[in-house]
């Protein structure tokens, strides 16, 4: 099945390109994921997107920016991509294991990146109810209360930082026994009154019910070593991993496996541009994404009619 325009991935930036794309005259074809709405369907109050001062559930927010693209004619496909052809023209998009195959002259990749998790069980059951994996999104519900921060390197460093102009005080709990961020960043997180650091320590398990009440960590040198320490947010910070298998020997990625950028939203392969967070590693918000979306199908629409006038 042949379309102007793919859009792979439906959160803030595949769904804006989507909107701008359908506006612009394309009928977009948008192939969601797994997880259709991408990370906001796992946030509860968004309250630093613009147009909403009394906050807007992550869902609630995806569903309109959904609605609003089908309104002006994108078309929707809630399946996942399987495997992509960016070796030569028409671009090749399988979907649904291989079910589904379609064809088109630009793609834009909006796949975004994952938080990496702990992997326990309470972690999955308490996010959005005081775990979460991104301070800046999530730090003002916890104005004055008590924060964990899981990590020791540079954005983990980064979120105890930001916290501290929020919260009462920040315990950062790290497997090592230093830091692995920059020297000058790991100065300013030792000599902050509000950080405090529990070294060669994980987090065992996540406390409470319907909300996060405390941790209880392990010392890995004395196993027998445990503790409870109480709080109100555990905020993850052991990483990030860019949503790029799927392109794997097709695309240009750097050493992180984030998509490479060139000029304006443009990637390596001709006719392929990329939005959000599966390049953009260094802001990661709702907004940012959003913007990179608009910017991917304003490019994708002057590259169609250059690539319509050049006919």
């Amino acid at each position: 099945m042949y379309n102007e325009v793919i859009i792979i991935g439906s959160g803030p930036a595949g769904l804006t390109a989507a909107i701008y794309a359908a506006r612009g005259g394309l009928e977009p074809l948008v192939i969601s994921g797994n997880e259709p709405g991408g990370q906001l369907i796992f946030t509860t109050d968004v309250e630093n997107f613009p147009g909403f001062p009394e906050a807007i559930t992550g869902p609630d927010l995806m569903e309109n920016m959904r609605k609003q693209a089908e309104k002006f004619g994108a078309k929707f496909e809630d399946n996942a991509v399987s495997s992509v052809d960016f070796s030569s023209k028409p671009l090749k998009v399988t979907a649904g294991g291989g079910k589904a195959s379609y064809t088109t002259e630009a793609v834009i990749i909006a796949t975004g990146s994952s938080a990496m998790w702990l992997g326990l069980e309470s972690e999955t059951r308490l996010k959005g109810r005081g775990v979460s994996a991104c301070a800046t999104c999530d730090g003002f519900f916890f104005k004055g209360k008590d924060a964990v921060v899981v990590g020791g390197g540079e954005v983990a460093i980064e979120e105890a930082m930001f916290l501290t102009k929020l919260v009462k005080n920040v315990k950062v709990i790290h497997r090592r026994d230093k830091l692995r961020a920059a020297r000058i960043l790991e100065q300013k997180a030792l000599n902050n009154r509000k950080i405090s650091f529990l070294w060669n320590s994980v987090v065992e398990e996540i406390l409470g019910d319907k909300k996060v009440e405390g941790v209880r960590i392990k010392n890995i040198q004395n196993t027998a070593e445990k503790s409870e320490i109480r709080c109100d947010g555990v905020f993850i910070a052991i990483g990030h991993k860019p949503n790029t298998e799927i392109f794997k020997n097709q695309i240009e990625v750097d050493n992180k496996g984030y998509i490479k950028k060139y000029d304006g939203s443009r990637t390596s392969v001709e006719g392929v541009f990329v939005a959000g967070d599966v390049y953009d590693y260094v802001y990661r918000q709702a907004i940012t994404a959003a913007g990179s979306g608009c910017k991917a199908a304003i490019d994708v629409i002057k590259y169609l009619e250059k690539d319509t006038t050049n006919a």
